[in-house]
């Protein structure tokens, strides 16, 4: 493992750097590559950023203004990746083998990277990023601010989550004071919704179903329900949360299809109950309060078997 100060040492001697977020991109994966690629061209690097699936509307801000740039990588960087497998096709199979380093901060990191800087207590993969930057000596502009308040405004669902911790609340008023747009982003992550996403929302209400003594609440997504309401990736993030919500709730379960075959499980934990330790049986990780794994079987199984588990907890 690598000290901050050690990981803006690598950066500053590297350079033609490529960084990877994570398949299904969030607030946290984006607005670290993000702020990460500008702070590095502003230093007169070479930086790009690659990611597997494609960046939703409401995510395309964050990219206004990084210079395109195309070219062979001698580094490679992974930011808010905590295992190979979320990288996704096809930067998994060309890059996963040469990854230099992995910024992030989920206790569950399987450390596939040659150099991994980590710090679980860290609220989002971009307060890393932060103090990064500041260690290289980049500006943070009001531009930067922006990607990087994203990022710890979605990874704690508006600073409500269990990770907030004091450093996340000075981390965050530091970025307003550089020129963060704290409302404006805040409203666009949480209180504005499509069409779809109320499709969504509509649509996954009426799977839910309740199980220990309603202290489990399982709620499921379908190819059918995605391709009925039109909705992106942009429209499902965040449905997670759902479940967690209801009263006396301690797991939130969500199950959802994947296009390509099999179930990705999220789980939603309220304290004591950890969401990573359960996902972890399954091959998993992430959060005490948030965390995933995949199964590549029925959604019958898949749910059987997590229930099964999450018993075993309860």
């Amino acid at each position: 493992m690598m000290t901050r100060n050690e990981a803006a040492d690598f950066l500053r001697g590297a350079d033609h750097i490529l960084i990877l977020s994570h398949q299904y991109p969030d607030g946290d994966t984006l607005g670290s590559a993000t702020a990460l690629c500008r702070g590095l061209q502003k230093m007169g690097k070479h930086a790009m950023i690659r990611c597997s699936d494609s960046i939703v509307p409401k995510y395309q801000y964050l990219f206004s203004g990084v210079k395109e740039e195309e070219f062979t990588p001698e580094s490679i960087v992974a930011v808010d990746i905590a295992d190979l497998q979320l990288i996704g096709e096809p930067n998994r199979s060309l890059y996963g083998d040469k990854i230099d380093l992995c910024i992030d901060h989920h206790p569950s990191n399987s450390d596939y990277a040659k150099r991994t800087c980590l710090d679980a207590k860290s609220a989002a993969t971009c307060e890393i990023i932060f103090d990064l930057l500041n260690l290289l000596g980049v500006e943070i502009d009001s531009v930067i601010a922006d990607s990087l308040y994203t990022g710890i405004t979605t990874d704690t669902g508006c600073f409500k989550y269990i990770n907030v911790t004091p450093a996340t609340y000075r981390i965050a008023a530091d970025l307003v004071e550089k020129g963060a747009d704290g409302h404006r982003i805040n409203r666009v992550m949480f209180d504005t919704k499509s069409r779809a996403r109320i499709g969504m929302e509509r649509c996954v209400m009426d799977t839910i179903r309740y199980f220990y003594d309603n202290r489990v609440a399982v709620i499921k997504i379908t190819n059918e329900m995605i391709k009925s309401t039109g909705a992106t990736e942009g429209d499902i993030e965040g449905l997670a949360s759902i479940p967690r919500a209801i009263e006396g709730v301690m797991i939130g379960v969500t199950i959802r299809e994947k296009s390509d075959g099999g179930y990705k499980i999220s789980l939603r934990a309220q304290p004591p109950q950890n969401a990573s330790e359960i996902c972890a049986v399954f091959g998993g990780g992430g959060h005490a309060g948030a965390a995933g794994c995949t199964f590549n079987t029925s959604m019958e199984e898949a749910e059987s078997q997590m229930l099964a588990e999450i018993g075993k907890h309860l």
